[in-house]
């Protein structure tokens, strides 16, 4: 069913702005800049191994534009979509249907870069039952393809280690996510010095970190922040402080073999970590 996080999308107020934070703070460059014309946004898009990390902006009217200013608006900057990937959207569709939630029909979606490039794709958004406070969709993508950065250093971002969720109802979240998406549940525990319940879903070599707090409030998820695999931490950690990020220092993360540091500036309101899985 769902085979991948196939991106995660950044609202952003200034795109030029944001795509050279995120170009520092990756160690590479875009592999896409364009716009949707029907939709009223632009949007630079940088690609990792597991993933692509879209920067979204508005620009003139439509449907996207008014997306991106009510989501900044509102929340400010972040991060303010997750799009999940799959292969079959007509037996995804299918089986959502089958388990009783209301869903829409399949519709198309495309984009075209600064030279002109297309790129073409399926989408099945979902229902608030499902999307449960996220914006998020599913996606086919059928025409174009993103190439991979090139000539990266040993200081930049390999790929998404993980994305963070915040849930008040972790048994919903884990009926729409496992038994709905199929997405496989690694892990259930509850460690109270780290917050309470935590679950862990993977998928592509990525995972889905959700924190359960519960509450008397209505049923809600919200995006909240992102992991990010580096191979030499160290490096990584001095080319960012030479581009005058502020970060904290290198320490050993909660995960055994692990070494983290969290930048705390220009991250356009998303708490992000560096990690690096040492060998064993």
């Amino acid at each position: 069913m769902i085979n991948k996080v196939d991106h995660l999308i950044v609202a952003v107020k200034d795109i030029e702005e944001a795509e050279n934070n995120f170009s520092k703070l990756f160690g590479a460059v875009p592999v896409w800049t364009g716009e949707h014309p029907e939709l009223g946004t632009v949007n630079s898009i940088f690609n990792f191994s597991n993933i692509y990390f879209e920067l979204l902006a508005s620009k003139g009217e439509g449907a996207g534009a008014d997306f991106v200013n009510d989501r900044i608006s509102n929340q400010g900057e972040g991060l303010a979509g997750l799009v999940l990937g799959a292969d079959r959207l007509d037996l995804i569709r299918k089986k959502i249907l089958d388990k009783g939630y209301p869903i829409g029909e399949i519709s198309d979606g495309y984009a075209r870069d600064n030279d002109g490039n297309i790129r073409k794709w399926q989408n099945l958004f979902l229902p608030t039952s499902l999307s449960r406070g996220i914006f998020s969709f599913l996606i086919k993508h059928t025409e174009g393809k993103l190439i991979m950065p090139n000539n990266l250093k040993n200081s930049s971002v390999k790929k998404l280690d993980h994305v963070v969720i915040n849930t008040n109802d972790p048994d919903g979240f884990i009926e729409v996510y496992g038994n709905v998406f199929d997405i496989r549940l690694a892990l259930d525990q509850t460690v109270e010095k780290w917050g309470g319940r935590m679950l862990f879903f993977r998928v592509n070599k990525t995972t889905i970190e959700v924190i359960a707090k519960k509450d008397e409030e209505e049923v809600k998820d919200s995006l909240w922040g992102m992991a990010w695999d580096v191979e030499n931490l160290e490096a990584t950690h001095k080319r960012l402080d030479e581009e005058g990020f502020e970060l904290t220092e290198v320490k050993e993360g909660r995960k055994p073999n692990t070494l983290v540091a969290t930048v705390k500036s220009k991250t356009h309101n998303i708490p992000t970590l560096l990690i690096q899985h040492l060998a064993v």
